[in-house]
């Protein structure tokens, strides 16, 4: 059988418009971050371009790897060395090829982070706001059976594989539902204007609690891995559809 392959800069131009990455300001390049080979035949994608990450990806002869946090973040030591020095000798010496797509990922409508939350939770979104309209707001489809936030809390912990961490009142009716993955904390204050009963982010910050509390709008922390696993992997899936190509999604553990 002979396996398809895609050309690099095809699948980078597909990409780009896809995301639309010209649309964000983001704290880092969004694209090809480290060439390697023509042509692409396997995409690993996976959440962090770890060290981890990258030799599961060797291990399993890809030609390209798909992230959502890469490398090159504004404001970090520019140097070449120590990790990075380590991370980027793997993918040159290999000849592997590094996608990065961190707020493109996070705000499509289809296959970003916060779209593909909203599958694995059961939940509709109605509305957008915050920074780039990155946040959703919505609430559960008509079947969940969920009606409060200690409901919501627990369906989280058994679709994500992760006992959340709630601030708030477990037996509080839902409302509206606010949604950002990742370390979106700081977007409580825009879902509570946006008139969120309860709000879902990955991390959590000290100054997060008092605001729940002092508003009575519940947080949850999910988990910054954890709500962040499916967009990439939507896209991985994407691509290959597209492009007749294979992809594989490996999930390096992280408790954060």
């Amino acid at each position: 059988m002979t396996l398809r392959t895609a050309n690099r800069e095809e699948l980078a131009n597909y990409l780009a418009q896809t995301l639309n990455i010209a649309q964000y300001r983001d704290y880092c390049p969004n694209g090809l971050q480290v060439e390697g080979r023509g042509e692409i035949g396997l995409v690993v994608s996976g959440v962090t371009a770890s060290q981890a990450l990258i030799e599961a990806a060797l291990d399993l002869k890809a030609d390209a790897i798909l992230v959502h946090h890469g490398y090159f973040w504004r404001g970090e030591d520019a140097r070449v060395i120590g990790t990075k020095h380590k991370r980027l000798k793997a993918l040159l010496a290999n000849d592997v090829n590094l996608f990065a797509y961190h707020l493109p990922l996070d705000g499509h409508t289809e296959l970003g982070n916060n779209a593909q939350l909203a599958r694995q939770l059961s939940l509709v979104g109605s509305d957008r706001f915050g920074e780039d309209k990155l946040g959703w707001l919505g609430g559960p489809e008509a079947d969940a059976n969920i009606a409060t936030v200690g409901d919501l809390a627990r369906l989280i912990e058994r679709r994500l594989g992760r006992a959340p961490l709630l601030i708030g009142d477990a037996g509080q009716p839902l409302g509206k539902i606010a949604w950002c993955t990742g370390a979106a904390q700081g977007f409580l204050g825009d879902a509570i204007a946006a008139g969120a009963s309860v709000y879902i982010s990955g991390e959590i910050s000290e100054p997060t609690v008092h605001l729940a509390r002092e508003t009575g709008v519940a947080y949850i922390a999910a988990g910054h891995h954890a709500t962040e696993r499916y967009g990439v992997q939507a896209l991985g899936a994407h691509l290959a559809g597209h492009f007749g190509i294979r992809h594989q999604f490996v999930d390096i553990d992280n408790p954060v």
